[in-house]
């Protein structure tokens, strides 16, 4: 599986950026449970300015467009979730330097080092109850998908559920990292809304994916 050129990640990029902010109210009100509710604000502020300077960004090449991006998020979106959702955005820009086009293994590797910036700005490791509990399971899924030889629609679909699943799943953990961690045990019966963001995100992605622009060849 190989993404068209700019175009596939475009879709993506403008795809997360109008979930943060058509999802503000809903990511806000998961993180007031435990946390001080500025989540889905703060995720949806930076994004707005994502959206709104879109046609501006430096396109020279895939890794340009991204780490245009990820100044912005950083810069912009307030709390944590800028560093850490800027990190990921750096990091994966790092690795698509230079690249008009890019493989299903590129996008893996893209999303592994996403984590590692994340674990690294964060301090945080998987069962800490974050959004890596969530991108780690959906990345391992679509390099399981890419092994089997599945076209990207069905990849997009299967990281969707996976994200989903273990989102889901952090209802049952305690938090370990954040605002939500110094609630101890009062974390645990709530999901984390990082995950939750991560699933939804991967959600729309999988609705919007069969229609998304198709370049011509």
């Amino acid at each position: 599986m190989t993404t068209q050129s700019f175009s596939d990640t475009e879709f993506v990029v403008h795809t997360i950026a109008q979930t943060a902010v058509d999802n503000e109210k809903y990511f806000g009100d998961l993180d007031s449970v435990v946390g001080d509710g500025d989540f889905g604000f703060s995720l949806a502020r930076g994004f707005e300015i994502v959206l709104a300077d879109w046609d501006g960004y430096d396109r020279a090449d895939i890794g340009t467009f991204l780490q245009k991006i990820a100044v912005t998020i950083t810069s912009r979106i307030g709390g944590t979730s800028g560093p850490i959702w800027g990190t990921a955005f750096l990091r994966a820009a790092t690795v698509a330097k230079g690249r008009d086009e890019l493989s299903g293994d590129d996008v893996v590797t893209m999303l592994r080092s996403a984590m590692d910036g994340i674990k690294a700005r964060g301090s945080a490791e998987l069962g800490d109850k974050t959004l890596l509990d969530a991108i780690a399971p959906m990345t391992d899924t679509i390099e399981a998908r890419l092994a089997d030889g599945a076209g990207s629609e069905e990849i997009v679909t299967a990281a969707a559920t996976a994200a989903r699943t273990a989102a889901d799943a952090t209802v049952g953990m305690q938090a370990r990292r954040g605002r939500a961690s110094y609630t101890g045990e009062r974390s645990i019966g709530s999901p984390d809304p990082g995950a939750v963001a991560v699933a939804v995100i991967l959600e729309q992605l999988a609705a919007d994916w069969p229609s998304r622009p198709v370049q011509p060849q």
